[in-house]
């Protein structure tokens, strides 16, 4: 959970580089932050952004700019917010319904930023308690490819769990919002979106991501981010992303 302002005088445009957790934003500032997609879809106040979301940005005029940040695991994401996110930017009052408003409205009105952390934690534990938690089998499965790295391959977590590869990719696909493999691909381009952001050249990424060469690392990069590696390695919305309960759930 990350608190974000900024008053200059320069209108804010950030690119939202795909990212494995589900974030939320929570904008609190004078000016509204306007989320939109490559669908054409455009939401303010409390936004979520589910896995991958095509083309999302978030603009806002200059001056007046602040909000609040939360990474959420997708298996958490399933228990506390509700409803297939994946590659989608949508409303928290979409999800919460009348619960969503009241949450903004304690926010803005709260006296400092931990304050509003608290507010937001609190909100988001009883969500999550009171939530339909994801398959036990799903949240292995989810945690398993997160500490590969995407590095392990389907009919290994199928047999792990006990499941058909088919019930696997049924199950994950519903309640995590992308299929097995296609987590693998996020995961690993998230571990080399972060490589490349920390300084490191395309073709080290490319050898420690586990890609074949620097072209499949292109592929894949610009697959996900519309960009180039040299590109996504100066996004700021890699900036600050830690994952809230990330071990929650999981087994």
């Amino acid at each position: 959970m990350a608190a974000f302002s900024d008053h200059s005088d320069v209108p804010v445009d950030i690119d939202m580089v795909p990212h494995s957790a589900v974030t939320l934003i929570l904008d609190l500032g004078e000016e509204s932050l306007v989320v939109a997609d490559a669908t054409g879809s455009r939401r303010d106040g409390c936004v979520v952004a589910g896995l991958v979301p095509r083309g999302a940005r978030g603009r806002g005029p200059a001056g007046g700019f602040a909000c609040l940040q939360v990474r959420l695991s997708p298996v958490v994401a399933h228990a506390a917010l509700g409803g297939d996110l994946a590659g989608q930017v949508v409303g928290l009052d979409d999800l919460w319904g009348r619960d969503a408003r009241r949450l903004h409205g304690r926010l803005r009105a709260a006296a400092s930023w931990e304050d509003r952390f608290t507010i937001a934690r609190t909100a988001l534990a009883g969500r999550l308690e009171e939530g339909r938690a994801a398959d036990p089998e799903v949240a292995y499965c989810w945690a398993r490819l997160r500490r590969g790295r995407g590095h392990v391959r389907v009919e290994r977590l199928a047999a792990d769990v006990g499941w058909s590869r088919k019930r696997l990719w049924s199950r994950f696909r519903s309640q995590i919002g992308l299929t097995p493999k296609q987590a693998a691909r996020l995961i690993r381009f998230d571990d080399a979106a972060h490589r490349l952001a920390a300084g490191r050249g395309a073709a080290r990424v490319a050898a420690e991501s586990g890609y074949a060469d620097q072209s499949h690392l292109h592929r894949e990069v610009l697959a996900f981010a519309g960009a180039t590696p040299a590109a996504v390695a100066t996004r700021p919305f890699l900036a600050i992303d830690d994952v809230a309960w990330p071990d929650r759930r999981q087994g």
